[in-house]
């Protein structure tokens, strides 16, 4: 059994491949900081993405969203003189309303990311971080930012002076969450973004101990390559907050929480100094452009979890 703490495209491809090689002996951890209520919807743009990715139906092209989308409510909305800034397109509009309506009728929202992963045919665990709110908030010159305002409104432009995680003080992990977490043999921390993808889920006060407390192989994945973030504004969030921007600032980020380090080809002359931090390291290829990336990677990960027991 294997738990992965997983948001956004670079984890969900991890994901991908570890649900490929072990089916349904993933559990994946998913980050909520970023779910919302848009249109009195609930939205869950981590959830959607890991769910659309092992499903086979993710936006190759966009990174979010369900490939083969239409936009005839987004274009009517607009018509209308509504807001547009934050894409629906018309399938993913119906996950959103089945959400919604499935939460009012007092479900828990592991109990309806189950019954939705279910339905896409997804053999993992799909397991929301906590059932609680918590809300990921982006400290700026503008003040106290909303994600989505400054993920997608503001396209990640205003500079980050700090990362807060609104009701994180009273958000409990869900019992699925932690159950994973005991059942693992390993815990693989995905190479999504360490500040608005992992650290919301670590931000849970017992989450948090019983992934410390553990005694297997944690093996974290490094989402910057050559510098660079794959997707999204890692590495300039990483600048902004005074860190340097390479996988050895990442190892320095999970020093204490992860074991060991996958890092890119394109990285192996850090290697000697993540070392220096007592952590473990894996060089190989990190960069996932296919399914079959995907698997490569998750079995070489796998293999080193099964390396550090020894």
């Amino acid at each position: 059994m294997i738990a992965a703490l997983a948001g956004g495209v670079g984890g969900a491809k991890l994901a991908r491949g570890l649900t490929h090689l072990l089916g349904g002996e993933v559990s994946v951890i998913v980050n909520t900081g970023d779910d919302f209520d848009h249109f009195d919807l609930r939205i869950c743009p981590d959830i959607d993405t890991v769910t659309y990715t092992l499903a086979g139906r993710a936006n190759p092209e966009t990174g979010w969203g369900q490939a083969g989308e239409s936009w005839n409510f987004m274009d009517q909305m607009a018509a209308l003189g509504g807001e547009d800034w934050f894409k629906l397109g018309d399938r993913d509009l119906a996950l959103h309303v089945l959400r919604t309506r499935l939460l009012r009728q007092g479900m828990r929202l592991t109990e309806v990311t189950q019954r939705i992963a279910a339905s896409f045919g997804i053999s993992a665990a799909l397991l929301p971080m906590t059932d609680d709110a918590l809300h990921t908030k982006v400290r700026s010159a503008d003040g106290l930012l909303d994600f989505q305002e400054y993920f997608v409104r503001r396209r990640c432009e205003v500079a980050v002076q700090g990362v807060v995680f609104a009701g994180a003080d009273t958000a409990r992990a869900t019992p699925e969450a932690m159950a994973a977490l005991d059942r693992a043999e390993a815990i693989i921390i995905c190479p999504s973004n360490p500040y608005l993808s992992i650290d919301p889920i670590l931000a849970i006060a017992d989450l948090r101990r019983r992934l410390t407390g553990k005694r297997v192989p944690r093996v974290a994945v490094s989402p910057i390559i050559g510098g660079q973030a794959v997707k999204g504004p890692a590495a300039k969030m990483m600048r902004e907050l005074g860190h340097t921007v390479s996988s050895l600032g990442v190892a320095h980020k999970y020093q204490g929480l992860a074991d060991a380090l996958v890092i890119d080809t394109a990285d192996a002359a850090l290697q000697p100094d993540i070392e220096a931090l007592g952590l473990r390291v894996m060089v190989t290829n990190t960069l996932m452009r296919s399914a079959e990336d995907s698997a490569a990677l998750a079995a070489s990960v796998l293999d080193f979890a099964h390396s550090l027991r020894r």
